[in-house]
């Protein structure tokens, strides 16, 4: 075996691994971070909820019974092309 074997290849696995560790523990640090945010909103959610139900079950004003927060409605399409915008498309190819 040459020189270039025996120092290069292992030099190469070694800068590998410091890389991997590095990036892996930026990412790990990254996830740690943000299941905390999500803890403290969970935990800022349930509090306004508690008072909620302190006060007497009165909900925002601005917002109307029965209707679930961040709801796209009508299975996710957008508004007025409930059809996927087919009708559109059928429209335009008889204009022409």
């Amino acid at each position: 075996m040459t020189f270039g074997h025996v120092f290069f290849i292992p030099m190469t696995i070694m800068v590998g691994m410091l890389l991997g560790f590095v990036f892996g523990s930026r990412a790990a640090r990254n996830q740690l971070d943000l299941e905390r945010r999500r803890d403290v909103e969970r935990a800022a959610v349930r509090a306004a909820r508690e008072a909620r139900k302190a006060d007497g079950g009165k909900g925002d004003p601005g917002k109307p019974e029965g209707k679930a927060e961040g709801g796209k409605g009508d299975a996710g399409k957008p508004e007025g092309k409930a059809d996927g915008g087919k009708a559109s498309k059928a429209a335009a190819r008889e204009d022409a």
